[in-house]
């Protein structure tokens, strides 16, 4: 699992500093998570494949996390994209793309297909034999999802050396891996617990957006490998957090603490700041494993 951070700021893009949009990499699968103004040149400057991008997920319709979707829309088209393009997003966010196209008469040359969310609970809207992807209801100005993505259970390692022993024909080996008993050479029946063992623990990912402080979070989110949560203020400007709707660093450690995360990312920072260092010192009060968001910055886990 690999996450690249294009942009990790809040309001407005600047020339060092970008808005929300990142690239989670999980089984096999390239996600794009929000898409401020200027992600597409961001994807360009980190070298990600845009036809591997097959699912865009926008939190909200705030312009800081989705300006940068009907760019990139366009340019699909420009590149004679045929691969059709899925965006999960709020209620409106159909309208308020395809009348951007309409207007400029640049239909797409690609199926481009919009799974509008307006559901208060969490539910499932994406789902493979390998990744689940659920919504993570958050509270901010306007209706706005986090998104939890897992990955399923894989195969099974087989030990080589007792399949041998159990004189397994090599054709079965793939059964094993599926988790199949299978007969051996011999006619009998080999348990498949006898000569594999639990493929690697599959992780999970999620990705709270603008949100002020909400534990009811918290049983959806339960356990997460990952936990990347806004952090727009320091404690120091606690006050703004409400009324904007948006949460501090402690705030995101206390999240992360009472969800059992084993990582926190913390991002989407006012400009206000001039060290990032004092976020991850606030969280770090509250919970221990504290990374900080970077433009360009990639975490492989």
């Amino acid at each position: 699992m690999k996450l690249t951070i294009l942009g990790c700021y809040s309001a407005t893009p600047r020339v060092s500093t970008h808005t929300t949009s990142q690239v989670l990499e999980i089984n096999n699968h390239m996600f794009l998570i929000d898409c401020g103004e200027g992600t597409q040149v961001e994807l360009r400057r980190h070298k990600i494949k845009f036809n591997r991008i097959k699912h865009i997920f926008i939190s909200h319709l705030h312009g800081d996390h989705f300006f940068g979707l009907v760019g990139l829309i366009s340019t699909f088209r420009l590149l004679t994209r045929e691969t059709d393009l899925h965006i999960y997003g709020p209620k409106g966010i159909k309208e308020v793309i395809t009348l951007q196209m309409k207007l400029a008469d640049s239909w797409t040359n690609y199926n481009l297909i919009f799974h509008e969310l307006s559901s208060d609970s969490s539910e499932l809207i994406f789902e493979d034999a390998l990744v689940e992807v659920y919504t993570i209801p958050l509270e901010h100005r306007v209706y706005t999802n986090g998104y939890l993505f897992k990955e399923k259970e894989g195969e099974r390692k087989l030990n080589i050396g007792a399949a041998l022993d159990a004189n397994i024909d090599k054709a079965y080996y793939n059964k094993l891996k599926q988790g199949f008993d299978v007969k051996n050479e011999d006619g009998e029946t080999i348990k498949n617990r006898l000569v594999t063992s639990k493929g690697d623990k599959p992780k999970s990912y999620a990705f709270c957006s603008d949100t002020v402080y909400k534990e009811d979070i918290i049983p959806v989110i339960k356990d997460v490998d990952v936990l990347y949560h806004e952090s727009t203020f320091l404690d120091k400007h606690a006050h703004l957090a409400p009324k904007t709707k948006h949460s501090t660093a402690k705030q995101a450690a206390s999240i992360a603490k009472h969800a059992n995360a084993k990582t926190l990312i913390l991002g989407h920072y006012s400009s206000r700041y001039d060290n990032l260092e004092d976020f991850r010192t606030e969280a770090k009060t509250v919970f221990e494993n504290v990374k900080l968001a970077k433009d360009g910055k990639s975490f492989d886990f």
